[in-house]
């Protein structure tokens, strides 16, 4: 009988060691609608904008002079018009360049700047699972279907909002 009950207690304890909470977490929504994802967006929004800008003057001044080229290619020479043709190629490759550049450029400082805000929020998971006595979390674009009381976004996002409100660039 002794054993018995030795057994049972065992088990139990077993058991609840065994239990173990899993939640998941959608960090794409995190990024997007905290404070410092939004400031971070309105930043790289800005940039964006100012340089498609710049581009698009850029843009307009490379039509124009082909326009004028192709208007004058009848009145002036061949070799001429050939040079500066060339001299028109050689300044659309140039634009090119230049706007894979700053998209480059743009895409540099959103991931830099990304990984800043989850080097500042894996702390603030941490403690959340050590909190809550928490096993395993996993990010939502992984999961088909799932409880909406096992997401714990909305949690994590108030404290990301709590400590951090935007980010130094």
């Amino acid at each position: 009988m002794r054993k018995l009950f030795l057994i049972i207690i065992l088990f139990q304890i077993i058991s609840l060691k065994a239990y173990s909470q899993i939640v998941y977490i959608d960090m794409n929504f995190i990024l997007n609608n905290s404070q410092v994802g939004k400031f971070l967006n309105n930043y790289l929004n800005t940039i964006n904008d100012k340089k498609l800008l710049e581009l698009k003057e850029i843009e307009n001044q490379i039509i124009k002079k082909e326009q004028s080229l192709i208007a004058k290619q009848n009145i002036i020479e061949k070799k001429e018009f050939e040079q500066k043709l060339s001299q028109l190629s050689k300044e659309v490759q140039k634009y090119r360049l230049d706007k894979k550049k700053t998209l480059d450029d743009i895409n540099k400082i959103k991931k830099e700047n990304v990984k800043k805000i989850l080097n500042a929020l894996n702390p603030i998971v941490s403690q959340y699972v050590n909190e809550n006595s928490i096993s395993l979390v996993i990010p939502k674009k992984n999961i088909i279907v799932g409880k909406k009381n096992l997401d714990i976004t909305k949690e994590i996002l108030d404290l990301l909002d709590q400590k951090i409100k935007k980010l130094d660039f």
